[in-house]
C-alpha cells in the first residue's frame, strides 16, 4: 500500500459506503477496529443525520473512517420520460397501497450543508461518488487533514480526479453492486462498463494515484490479486452487506445466497441511475422502461421499496449486490476482515513460490 494508505488501516481492506442502511456506525465501526477501513454512507441522509453517525463511529473506535458524499446532479432528465415512467408505476402504488414519491424532492442531497460539517470537524477520509468535485472543495478538506478518494470509472474520470488534486481515486469496475460511480450519466454508454482487472491496468498507465479496488470482490485471493495488478487496495460492499453489524434489510441479506436469485443486472429500474442488483420481478418488468433520469426516479419508487420491504416482498427491493453475491459468508465484520486478509496473504505466498520455483 502507499504510505498514506498504510497510516489509515493496518490491512488493504475497505468496505465500501452503501447508500441505504447497509453501512451503520456498527458496520464501520467494526471493520476499522479490525484493521480495516470503515465507511459511513452520507447518501440519502441529511447533514445532522450524517453528524449523529459521525458521532457515533467516533464513539466505537478511535481507529480511522472515513465519509462518502454523493454530488450534486445535474438537471438533465426530460420530465415526459418521468411523467411516463410514473404511470408505468401506478400498478405499483396500488399493489402496495403507497403513493408514488415526487420525483422533484431534491438533486444536491444535501452536499453543501454536508461538506461544512466535514471542513468543521474533520473525518479522516471522505470520498466522493457520481461525479468530481472542485479543486477548491478538495484542497479545503485537505488543508483540514482529510484524505480525499474520488470514484471513477473510467481512465477520464481517473485524470479529472488527478486535476482536482485527489489524494487517491476508488476504481470501480463494472462488476460491482449498487451505482455506478460515474461522473456523468449518459444513457448512450449503458452497457459499455469496463471490467475491474482492465480498468486498474488502463488508469495505472494513464494517472499515478493510489487505486483502492472496487467490484466483485469477495476473497481475499480477489484482493492479491488486484494487488498484484496495480491497485492499493480492495474496496468490497457486498462481502460486508451480509455481516450481522450490517444496518441492510433481512431480506437483501438473505437474497445474496438465495437460490432463487440466480444473477445480476444493471438496471436503472429503482433510481434512474445504472446500478448493479439481483434480477427480480420488479427490475424484470419496469427495467426496460425506465428512463435516465436521477434522483428523479429514485425519489419517485423510494415508497415503493420501503413497502415492498415491510410487506416482506423481495420481488419489490432493489437488491443492490455485486456479480460475487453467491460467495458471501456471513461473519461478523471484525472476524470477515481477519479472514480476507489471512487469504489474501496466502494467495500472495503462494505466488511468490510460484515464482522462486
Amino acid at each position: 500500500m502507499s504510505s498514506a494508505l498504510t497510516d489509515l488501516c493496518r490491512h488493504p481492506i475497505v468496505q465500501a459506503p452503501m447508500a441505504g442502511g447497509a453501512s451503520c456506525p456498527q458496520l464501520t465501526a467494526a471493520v476499522s477496529e479490525a484493521g480495516g477501513l470503515g465507511f459511513l454512507a452520507a447518501g440519502y441522509k441529511t447533514a445532522d443525520g450524517m453528524y449523529q453517525e459521525i458521532k457515533q463511529v467516533r464513539g466505537l473506535t478511535g481507529r480511522p473512517f472515513g465519509v462518502n458524499l454523493f454530488m450534486p446532479q445535474p438537471h438533465y432528465a426530460d420530465p415526459a420520460t418521468v411523467d411516463v415512467y410514473r404511470h408505468q408505476l401506478a400498478g405499483e402504488a396500488r399493489w402496495y397501497d403507497t403513493p408514488l414519491g415526487d420525483p422533484e424532492a431534491g438533486r444536491d442531497d444535501g452536499y453543501e450543508a454536508k461538506l461544512a460539517i466535514l471542513r468543521d470537524d474533520p473525518v479522516p477520509v471522505v470520498s466522493f461518488t457520481f461525479g468530481c468535485p472542485t479543486q477548491d472543495t478538495v484542497t479545503a478538506l485537505k488543508r483540514a487533514g482529510t484524505f480525499t478518494v474520488i470514484t471513477v470509472t473510467t481512465p477520464d474520470e481517473a485524470q479529472a480526479a488527478h486535476n482536482a488534486g485527489a489524494d487517491a481515486i476508488c476504481v470501480q469496475g463494472v462488476e460491482a453492486g449498487g451505482h455506478q460511480g460515474s461522473h456523468r450519466d449518459d444513457p448512450g454508454t449503458d452497457g459499455s462498463g469496463i471490467g475491474l482487472l482492465a480498468l486498474i491496468t488502463l488508469i495505472r498507465e494513464s494517472v499515478q494515484l493510489p487505486m483502492i479496488a472496487a467490484g466483485g470482490i469477495m476473497r481475499g485471493s480477489q484482493i492479491a490479486a488486484v494487488l498484484t495488478a496495480g491497485a492499493d487496495a480492495a474496496q468490497l460492499g457486498t462481502a460486508f452487506l451480509v455481516c450481522p453489524e450490517s444496518g441492510a434489510n433481512a431480506l437483501h441479506k438473505q437474497a445474496m445466497t438465495n437460490p432463487l436469485f440466480t444473477r445480476t443486472e444493471l438496471t436503472r429500474a429503482f433510481s434512474g441511475r445504472p446500478a448493479r442488483g439481483l434480477v427480480n420481478r420488479f427490475m424484470r418488468e419496469h427495467g426496460p422502461y425506465a428512463p435516465a433520469a436521477y434522483p428523479e426516479v429514485h425519489h419517485l419508487t423510494s415508497g415503493l421499496r420501503k413497502a415492498a420491504a415491510k410487506a416482506g416482498d423481495a420481488q419489490g427491493m432493489a437488491l443492490w449486490a455485486g456479480q460475487g453475491h453467491r460467495l458471501a459468508r456471513e461473519l461478523p465484520a471484525g472476524r470477515l476482515v481477519e479472514v480476507l486478509a489471512a487469504e489474501m496473504h496466502a494467495a500472495s505466498a503462494a505466488l511468490a513460490l510460484r515464482d522462486a520455483s
